[in-house]
């Protein structure tokens, strides 16, 4: 527990003008973690000056991004399982005070609507235009090709509540909704695009690796096969990979979401925020030596 009468002595420290004693007192109340961001935002709302409150609202962002590169490291350490947590930490990126749980509820409605349609016996191709209907006509998902390169179009709260996303938000939605409802279906990692694939093992397929079809989330959920894959590959002038046709880990997925953030951010010219997400991206690429899982 930490001492009140303490971090608030230390928050009334912080425009110091001594250099040394900031830099103490601000030492001082990272060390505290988000015990001392309450304190800190009690501060910043009765502060009157300006270096005061720019000082708190810094380090109230230095300890929320400290945080969350310690729970991103966590994550991809454990293996990456759970791709709604890994997007829900990026998310606390802009959003740090998101009530997750209202994420996470709405995600499950939409979950549940399907469900509710679901038939027993429906072919792959029926369960997925079920979902293409609940989550298109009913919910009104679609790209926001008008603005695609604005950064909210990668955070899953802002794509809930506004239904516009970037190719790869709107696919993380559709395979954590579909992979909720046991339908195989998960993200294919291609280069300019994120695409989706429907996999089953136990039915015999023009594919070794049992895809059956491709989705394409971005553009309404359309099916496509494999030949699409080639065409689209030869118009990029890219040789054959087999990346480029199987589903992809959880942990290339968290990485291609930072960088599009990053390009986003430069695209505005954002630098501070450009740094801050390479140290999420270094922190995806060393994940300590430890195996990350697959899709599976």
């Amino acid at each position: 527990m930490i001492n009140p009468t303490e971090v608030n002595s230390l928050i009334r420290l912080l425009d110091d003008p001594d250099g040394e004693i900031f830099e103490h007192v601000h030492n001082k109340l990272f060390s505290y973690g988000a015990e001392a961001i309450t304190y800190l935002e009690s501060a910043f709302e009765e502060a009157f000056d300006p270096i005061q409150q720019e000082r708190i609202a810094n380090l109230v962002h230095e300890i929320q991004f400290s945080n969350l590169k310690n729970d991103l490291k966590l994550w991809n350490q454990s293996g990456a399982f759970d791709l709604l947590q890994g997007v829900l930490i990026i998310n606390r990126y802009q959003y740090p005070d998101l009530d997750e749980q209202k994420v996470i509820n709405q995600i499950e409605a939409i979950k549940r609507d399907i469900w509710l349609q679901m038939m027993n016996e429906a072919s792959p191709k029926e369960q997925v235009k079920l979902i293409n209907h609940v989550f298109y006509n009913i919910y009104g998902f679609s790209g926001n090709t008008s603005n695609h390169l604005d950064p909210q179009n990668s955070f899953l709260s802002q794509v809930l509540e506004t239904k516009k996303g970037n190719q790869i938000s709107l696919a993380i939605i559709y395979s954590i909704i579909a992979q909720k409802l046991d339908i195989p279906v998960y993200g294919v990692n291609l280069p300019q695009h994120f695409i989706l694939a429907y996999l089953d093992e136990s039915v015999q397929s023009e594919f070794e690796s049992g895809i059956l079809f491709y989705i394409n989330a971005f553009n309404k959920g359309l099916l496509f096969g494999r030949r699409d894959v080639d065409m689209f590959l030869k118009q990029l002038n890219l040789k054959f990979d087999k990346q480029f046709y199987e589903p992809c880990s959880n942990t290339d997925i968290i990485k291609r979401v930072i960088r599009n953030l990053i390009s986003a951010y430069e695209n505005l010219g954002s630098a501070d925020k450009v740094r801050e997400l390479n140290e999420l991206l270094e922190i995806m690429d060393n994940p300590g030596g430890v195996t990350v899982a697959s899709f599976q």
